[in-house]
């Protein structure tokens, strides 16, 4: 029997799960939609992963990040919680030696990482803006009949990009409808609209960042390949996109799981049978004092496991 680590990075988008082996490989990978439901969504993953992959492969720690990074880790008896900025720089420091700038884009937000020496130095992220996320292109995929698996090879076909404003969402897509309305061919909109894209991340993201060369492009928006040839072009240099581009910040999860085995030596992950289990979170609104707290409870089958989201710490010392 082969032995492994898990990672899962649950966001607001997606759902990944991936297994390593001991050697860092790849062994079985999980793109999931979120919609919404990240406890049902980690459990359907978990069943399927399961299934596959069951008895033949022992796991020997599991690792969570995310922006449910904490809940997932109480479903899954996680040996290490970490955060996005850290999980995806431990991954691309891995598969690609030497790597000093991230480029990394999901559907819900988008981050730049600087990394030296192995260490990251600098980061910055983008949550409030929807333009140059995947959400953005998936509506604009969408509104011209086009597949969002095709999206990017468009962009390769074009021989004349068009410029379009790409510092605010609306704006990029009234912008895109004028051009369409003018008589511009799509394959030369779509172009335009990578490059508003890449210009939106480099003023706003990467803005006073010190981006050099390795530069690595991973998220769900790296599939696009246009979006990576306007990187590339407006930074004058290669972009590389390693193969598990999508679920980088699993990869980085199980990466420090297996990281914290080494030393703790011993995991408390559940399993896969947590399909099975119930889980459900209630909320409150703490009246001790004026700042009246939202506090959150955790139920792993009925049994009260944690609250938390007070900010004085009266009801998590309370936390069972």
């Amino acid at each position: 029997m082969k032995t492994g680590y898990l990672g899962v990075d649950v966001g607001s988008v997606s759902t990944n799960i991936v297994v390593l082996d001991e050697k860092n490989q790849v062994l079985v990978e999980k793109y999931l939609r979120t919609n919404g439901k990240p406890i049902t969504t980690v459990q359907e993953g978990l069943n399927i992963i399961g299934q596959e992959i069951g008895d033949k492969v022992k796991i020997l720690g599991a690792g969570s990040t995310g922006s449910a990074r904490y809940l997932i880790a109480m479903m899954l008896g996680a040996d290490i919680v970490k955060n996005e900025i850290t999980a995806h720089a431990v991954a691309a420091s891995t598969f690609v030696e030497g790597v000093q700038t991230i480029i990394e884009i999901g559907g819900q937000d988008s981050k730049i990482i600087i990394l030296r020496d192995g260490v990251v130095t600098d980061f910055a992220m983008n949550t409030v803006c929807a333009a140059g996320t995947g959400s953005f292109l998936d509506q604009q995929a969408v509104r011209v009949c086009i597949p969002i698996e095709d999206f990017g090879n468009y962009a390769l076909r074009a021989n004349n990009p068009v410029r379009i404003a790409g510092r605010c969402a609306v704006f990029a897509e009234s912008d895109m409808i004028h051009k369409q309305q003018l008589g511009y061919n799509i394959e030369d909109i779509i172009a335009g609209l990578c490059e508003a894209l890449v210009r939106n991340y480099l003023n706003n993201v990467g803005k006073g960042k010190d981006i050099l060369s390795p530069i690595v492009f991973q998220g769900g928006v790296a599939a696009n390949k246009g979006l990576a040839q306007a990187f590339s072009k407006h930074l004058e240099t290669d972009i590389i996109i390693p193969p598990h581009y999508a679920v980088m910040g699993a990869v980085g999860a199980a990466l420090l799981a297996k990281e914290t085995i080494s030393k703790k030596g011993k995991t408390s992950f559940k399993g896969f049978g947590i399909y099975d289990t119930e889980f459900k979170t209630t909320s409150f609104e703490c009246q001790g004092c004026s700042n009246i707290c939202e506090v959150v409870q955790f139920y792993e089958n009925r049994e009260l496991l944690a609250r938390w989201g007070d900010r004085c710490g009266k009801w998590e010392l309370e936390a069972v």
